[in-house]
């Protein structure tokens, strides 16, 4: 009897994976719930594992290959796996074999324990795989975590040849790059301007980026994306969170942040134009009732939409508690799929970056997303007088396939007058 490990269901807009480290090789001996191999999607790593005990008889896919749910990745036989399952019969009593004691540690003494230095898991397991001393790797990502792109950009930076090994230009002891057929470039050697080999540097797309590029692309050429603008006046907004922060933080243990009052207003948004939280199936508009509102998070290794399932029916203290348990479980690469499965539109705050306006884009299968960017006190008039108002521009971009101009433009309108005048927040809410 064998066993078929087979791609699982991710998050409904994860459509394919691609096969990253395999923990296992052929004729390795897997117990039950045994980490196999590594699947590598534009959200989240996933690691697939053993249904059975047994031996690996076949790796169907290899390391890079582009795969879909249900696609077989290997095949167990029950070899001698059973010797891992404690058996009910009579040679139960029959002796195990010990299990193979592990490889001694052997990192030269001046150098620090691996398990010392904050590095993602996907890092440390290319690290390793490649024999490469992660202590060495600089950590771009939150308090100097050696992150994968860090390891990729380590070891290409390796490849380069050494500085001593080029060869020196007679003029001011410059360095000559080497022409193709092995003879000094003329240009470098009179002083001219270097070849633009010498002054780039190429590292190789992560299988992350790969799978957004690809990902990113489809969405172009399958949706018909529009966007469309608005601002708003935060002042209300701004009011309201400086007269109640305190005591809310008190109450509640988390920030009265801006994000809540955002989810709120597009909820409110969305069940006065249901067309913006529709789904299209086939030749079926699938509109939802529920709202599941996906919180786009800037992660190591790109962005991340967490779900705040339910937001219709959440108090402002829970969307923010939600948010940000959430934010913090994407920085730790901890999410789940579930975490990131069934969103039905999404709010997206450029702002955080300094964006004054950007056109966002949208996140299959829906067909609305909701972009935030930065607050800037400017003059505008108000009551036949010009005042110094906090603004901010607002954008919603939206499948022209199903949503028409007048209902994108309604629900952007919506959301500007609720987040002007917050107090209708409460009340609807």
């Amino acid at each position: 009897m064998v066993f078929e490990i087979k791609v699982p269901h991710m998050a409904e807009s994860v459509f394919e994976a691609t096969v990253g480290q395999w923990f296992k090789k052929e004729g390795d001996v897997v117990a039950a719930g045994d980490a196999v191999l590594e699947l590598e999607t534009d959200k989240v790593n996933v690691e697939v594992t053993a249904g059975q005990s047994g031996k690996i008889d076949k790796l169907v896919r290899k390391t890079g290959e582009i795969v879909r749910p249900g696609d077989v990745l290997a095949v167990i036989g029950e070899g001698t796996g059973a010797l891992l399952v404690p058996a009910q019969s009579a040679h139960a009593s029959q002796p195990v074999p010990a299990a193979p004691k592990p490889a001694p540690d052997v990192r030269p003494a001046h150098l620090p324990p691996a398990a010392t230095v904050d590095a993602t898991p996907v890092a440390r397991r290319i690290a390793e795989s490649a024999g490469l001393d992660i202590s060495k790797v600089h950590g771009t990502g939150p308090g100097g975590r050696v992150t994968r792109e860090d390891v990729d950009a380590h070891q290409a930076s390796q490849a380069l040849p050494d500085a001593s090994s080029v060869p020196l230009s007679p003029i001011a002891g410059k360095p000559v790059s080497a022409a193709h057929d092995g003879s000094q470039s003329v240009a470098s050697a009179s002083g001219g301007p270097a070849p633009h080999g010498a002054r780039e540097e190429r590292v190789k797309l992560s299988r992350r980026r790969l799978t957004i590029a690809r990902r990113l692309t489809e969405v172009n050429q399958q949706a018909v994306m529009t966007t469309t603008f608005n601002e708003v006046d935060m002042t209300g907004i701004a009011d309201l969170r400086r007269r109640h922060r305190e005591e809310f933080k008190v109450r509640h243990g988390v920030d009265l942040g801006l994000m809540s009052f955002f989810v709120k207003a597009a909820v409110a948004g969305l069940e006065a134009h249901p067309v913006l939280n529709a789904e299209i199936q086939g030749d079926e508009l699938v509109y939802k009732h529920y709202y599941d509102m996906g919180i786009a998070v800037a992660a190591d290794e790109g962005l991340l939409v967490p779900i705040v399932r339910d937001a219709d029916r959440k108090s402002f203290a829970q969307i923010e508690k939600d948010i940000l348990a959430l934010a913090g479980k994407a920085r730790e690469r901890k999410l789940t799929l579930e975490e990131l499965r069934g969103g039905t539109f999404t709010i997206t705050n450029g702002g955080i970056f300094g964006s004054m306006m950007s056109t966002p884009i949208l996140n299959p299968p829906q067909v609305g997303i909701l972009g935030m960017h930065r607050i800037v006190e400017r003059p505008v008039a108000v009551g036949g007088q010009v005042v110094i108002r906090p603004i901010m521009y607002l954008a919603v971009t939206y499948d022209h396939r199903v949503v028409e101009g007048a209902d994108a433009v309604r629900f952007l309108v919506r959301v500007k007058q609720l987040l002007e005048d917050p107090g209708r927040l409460l009340v609807h809410a």
